[in-house]
């Protein structure tokens, strides 16, 4: 059979393997990597919240959800954490990935935070970061380096983050 003859099928092979890499989830970004720049709707109104809006300070990145049972338990704690470090060195983000942004809303409504919130029902922002598990939060340098991943919460996290922060912050 001539060579060209196979060429179709060739074709089709390499859009499937083509299909599957784009398909693929992001590789969790880890300590060391850049984070990626991002913006979305604050959930409650508002200017959007952004990455670059903080550039220049450490940022503490923190993806939640109404449901998660410890990401709700981390919000009073990172508002805690929020208070404690000069506001011109440090700034905390959320992205909350609600399907629903209003039942994120009555879950502050009811516990409120300092710290804008974006919501991004759809996950583009947690997918852009490879994000694997509920809750998760990147510490993230003055020049957009991860520093630190937290996956998970237990209130005994709380000295390892205040030390990583200060760690950063340089106090």
């Amino acid at each position: 059979m001539p060579p060209h003859r196979h060429l179709p099928s060739l074709a089709l092979r390499l859009a499937g393997v083509l299909a599957a890499l784009v398909a693929a989830p992001a590789l969790a970004l880890e300590e060391g990597d850049k984070a990626p720049q991002w913006s979305a709707p604050a959930l409650a109104g508002g200017a959007p919240v952004s990455l670059s809006a903080a550039r220049g300070k450490v940022v503490y990145l923190d993806f939640w959800a109404s449901w998660c049972t410890p990401c709700r338990a981390a919000l009073p704690v990172i508002e805690e954490l929020r208070r404690e470090f000069p506001p011109e060195a440090f700034a905390v983000l959320a992205v909350n990935v609600d399907r629903e942004p209003e039942a994120a809303r009555r879950f502050l409504a009811k516990s409120p935070i300092g710290y804008p919130s974006a919501t991004d029902p759809e996950g583009r922002i947690p997918a852009s970061f490879g994000l694997e598990t509920m809750p998760t939060s990147y510490l993230i340098d003055r020049n957009g380096v991860i520093r630190y991943v937290h996956r998970g919460f237990q209130p005994g996290d709380v000295a390892t983050l205040r030390a990583r922060i200060a760690e950063l912050v340089g106090k």
